[in-house]
């Protein structure tokens, strides 16, 4: 299919079958909830411009419940409150939804205003015309230097901003420190490299029977191949910073190795029957003990402040280095707000989205959240909150430590559903059907005749 084929498939709504899968990773960070939100179509402008009209404002989001609801909507109030020729509505979409319901929303005409967007696909909704260029509207040319360079980056289409960025995450590891002193290994000095991960998961096996008591540690388990071969390649993901398809690099290929070894060492069938019992709240398996180190995005600690029991004494660290010196390389995705194309109100727009994004507010949300903010100063000040406590402070400072390293990864525009094509082989190596270097050889193969077709 030509560029000018997929652009109209875009603009028809037809876009993005990969952002499902991008999204997954990271689901740990919403809240879902059922409950219905409040009718989209209602969007009633106003003209703040003429004759001291108010600009009515239609804000969509997924924060649903919790803290992250009850700190919007306190937040919203807020603005209003602080300014006489703007009114926000915030209006709650369900996880999952929000996104189709925009596309047909944009579609039909009828838009919020301000809109919560996946990270990954801007440029994707900046090439199909369904979101709107901010350059007008930022006026301080410094207003992009508020936000960490990786998510800055992330909202520019030809150089222009269509987006800004609202919070991220960044995938770690925890782990149970009186596990670690129960198995002989020091709590305070985690694994720093591959190999100290594995002989540390080796000292925690506590085998019962056939099968284990406790598993010491299983990389697949919430932190994807993606993340390990990007780990192993320095930072370099499926695709380079010049657009070019690296996915069988030989350290792509030695990572994928060492993940199928972890298979071979429990077994495919000792790993999918643990992975049968995992749930959630008590049933977590790092709650309940099941697996003494577990990959996981940092907001995880939200999970274990509202599930774990008070002496579950835990710790988190970076992702451990492939090889001493090649760096803590790690995977981070997260949010940004949009104005859909072609609202009434652009400017007001901006002037609540710039509220959204400014230090204090920031500061306010992630305190209330523990999510890693866009903001670099609000970050920067959450690393030593005093209301945050001992256990708050050390994930906030993990995450200024983390975020040094962790990469983001923009969907291609010359490759809008690789995705598939890269896990499609994958999956077929861990059910033993190809190696390691078949299985990305193929990938390669695949991703790079995607790109062709899409040039």
């Amino acid at each position: 299919m030509g560029t000018f084929e997929w652009k109209k498939y875009i603009k028809r709504g037809i876009m993005l079958s990969s952002i499902p899968l991008v999204l997954a990773a990271c689901a740990d960070d919403t809240e879902s909830d059922t409950t219905s939100g409040e009718d989209p179509s209602a969007n009633d402008t106003g003209d703040s411009g003429n004759g001291g009209e108010v600009a009515e404002l239609e804000f969509w989001s997924f924060w649903g419940s919790g803290s992250r609801r009850e700190t919007i909507e306190a937040i919203i109030e807020d603005f209003n409150s602080e300014h006489d020729n703007i009114n926000v509505e915030h209006v709650y979409q369900p996880w999952g939804d929000i996104w189709t319901k925009a596309l047909a929303a944009i579609a039909g005409g009828n838009a919020p205003d301000v809109i919560v967007q996946d990270i990954n696909s801007v440029r994707q909704r900046a090439e199909a015309e369904q979101a709107t260029n901010l350059e007008e509207y930022i006026e301080d040319e410094s207003f992009s230097e508020k936000f960490y360079p990786q998510l800055w980056d992330t909202v520019l289409y030809e150089d222009e901003a269509y987006g800004v960025p609202f919070n991220t995450d960044t995938q770690v590891i925890f782990y149970n420190k009186d596990a670690f002193e129960e198995a002989g290994l020091d709590p305070e000095n985690p694994p720093a490299t591959w190999a100290e991960l594995e002989d540390a998961a080796r000292a925690l096996d506590i085998e019962s029977g056939d099968g284990y008591e406790q598993i010491g540690f299983y990389p697949r388990w919430n932190i994807g191949p993606d993340v390990w071969t990007l780990n192993a390649d320095e930072g370099v993901s499926w695709f380079d910073d010049e657009g070019n398809v690296e996915i069988n690099t030989p350290e792509k290929v030695a990572a994928l190795e060492w993940m199928l070894e972890w298979q071979d060492y429990y077994g495919r069938d000792t790993i999918n029957q643990y992975e049968a019992e995992f749930g959630s709240g008590v049933a977590d398996p790092f709650i309940s003990g099941l697996v003494a180190m577990r990959g996981q995005n940092l907001n995880y600690y939200v999970n274990l402040q509202e599930n774990a029991p008070d002496d579950l004494d835990f710790g988190v660290f970076r992702l451990p280095e492939y090889e001493e010196g090649s760096g803590h390389w790690t995977w981070g995705g997260g949010f940004v707000l949009e104005i859909p194309e072609n609202t009434d109100n652009p400017e007001e727009s901006f002037e609540f989205i710039k509220y959204l994004t400014s230090t204090e507010v920031q500061e306010r949300f992630g305190m209330n959240s523990f999510d890693i903010m866009a903001n670099i100063e609000a970050n920067e000040n959450l690393t030593t909150h005093p209301e945050l406590g001992e256990r708050g402070l050390e994930m906030y400072q993990m995450a200024e430590k983390s975020l040094e390293k962790t990469v983001i990864t923009p969907v291609p525009l010359t490759a809008p559903d690789y995705i598939p094509l890269v896990n499609t082989q994958i999956d077929a190596a861990f059910l033993g059907e190809l190696t390691a270097q078949e299985a990305l050889d193929a990938a390669q193969e695949s991703v790079e005749n995607l790109v062709e077709q899409n040039q």
